[in-house]
């Protein structure tokens, strides 16, 4: 049975009343972050340069063919494997300054990332992607240690690389209170998960491996939905219909996000170079990043809402009804195109349809 990966973004707030303590923790966050930024971009330039010596054609064939772990191939030019290359790099440069936990999980994640998008990088259709000093801390799930709950299950207590940290779920974690008690009773394991830093706030990207759970469907049962105009999403299931959000709830604090941007684009008419350039860093920015992060909730809620109604009528099948129609009429009509995210929606829905098997065809 194939094992599921499940990721939840969840608030973390150091666990102590120390002020100066905090501040230290605040601290040393930010500077492994700024290690793992420059790390990644390592990362990837040694791996980039070993692939493109094996696509250099001027250079002589023993050059290119010993670009090998001289332990496998005798005539090989590498001392270690290609994976361990970077790490050796990263270890030389950054040991002492941050765990090595650390930048061995950074340099697993990235090799795999880089060997995935390898063949694209040689044949020219992709460029070699840079990293963001923003960059997500990486850790290896066995780095959390003293793992406990309080307050019956509401908080729960952990301490990474000696630091303590507490989670604070707020009143729509369910989900996440849910996996964290699993995650205590040992039903669920925490893989290489990450810590991003946000306006001093810290937030664990936490990546659970759970295994399927076994739901009665009926292979006779279809569910067909449809992605429309008047609603984010109908449904209907035998003679029983469902309606899934709404087109004024969904648009409504999207296209106030959109307006606050354009009245913050004219003021900038009115500024010099330098607080221009302040409000678009500062303001204007931040709206469009909430403008996303409102679309992927709202997408995360239709489409988890959607598969609920699935499993609660047995269906095994659910078919998306004129999709590829509506994508194509989206592209065609600018608003629905920038507002409506059809294609972002239907990627949640046929992800969160696998995980609990039910087969997704769109029509």
């Amino acid at each position: 049975m194939e094992m599921l990966f499940t990721t939840r973004k969840i608030r973390l707030l150091i666990d102590s009343d120390d002020i100066d303590q905090k501040n230290k923790i605040i601290d040393t966050l930010y500077q492994w972050r700024y290690i793992c930024f420059k790390a990644a971009n390592q990362i990837y330039t040694h791996h980039y340069v070993q692939q493109q010596l094996r696509e250099m054609l001027y250079l002589t064939e023993g050059v290119r063919a010993r670009l090998s772990d001289i332990k496998k191939d005798e005539y090989g030019m590498l001392s270690t494997s290609r994976m361990n290359t970077s790490y050796q790099v990263l270890a030389q440069n950054y040991k002492g300054s941050i765990p090595m936990h650390i930048m061995s999980a950074l340099n697993g994640n990235l090799v795999a990332s880089f060997n995935k998008m390898s063949k694209a990088l040689a044949s020219g259709e992709s460029s070699l992607p840079s990293f963001r000093k923003e960059i997500p801390i990486p850790f290896k799930g066995t780095d959390v240690k003293k793992f406990r709950s309080s307050r019956e299950g509401a908080v729960f207590h952990f301490n990474l690389f000696d630091m303590p940290f507490k989670t604070y779920l707020g009143r729509a974690g369910d989900d996440k209170r849910e996996l964290l008690q699993r995650l205590e009773a040992s039903q669920v394991k925490l893989c290489t998960s990450s810590l991003a830093l946000d306006k001093g706030k810290i937030f664990m990207l936490a990546v659970f491996q759970t295994e399927p759970i076994e739901h009665e469907l009926d292979e006779d049962i279809i569910a067909e939905a449809s992605l429309s105009l008047d609603y984010p999403i109908m449904v209907l299931i035998g003679n029983r219909r469902y309606t899934i959000g709404s087109k004024d709830e969904y648009l409504y604090k999207r296209l106030a996000i959109q307006a606050a941007i354009r009245r913050k684009r004219k003021a900038m008419a009115f500024m010099n170079q330098h607080s221009r350039e302040q409000l678009r860093q500062s303001t204007i920015e931040n709206l469009m990043q909430s403008e996303k992060r409102y679309v992927a909730h709202k997408q995360h809620v239709y489409s988890k809402r959607l598969i609920e109604i699935c499993l609660k009528n047995k269906a095994a099948t659910l078919l998306l009804v004129d999709q590829t129609e509506k994508e194509q009429q989206a592209k065609e009509d600018p608003f629905l195109f920038r507002n409506w995210g059809y294609y972002g929606l239907k990627q949640k829905i046929e992800r969160k349809a696998e995980k609990v098997g039910i087969a997704v065809l769109v029509e």
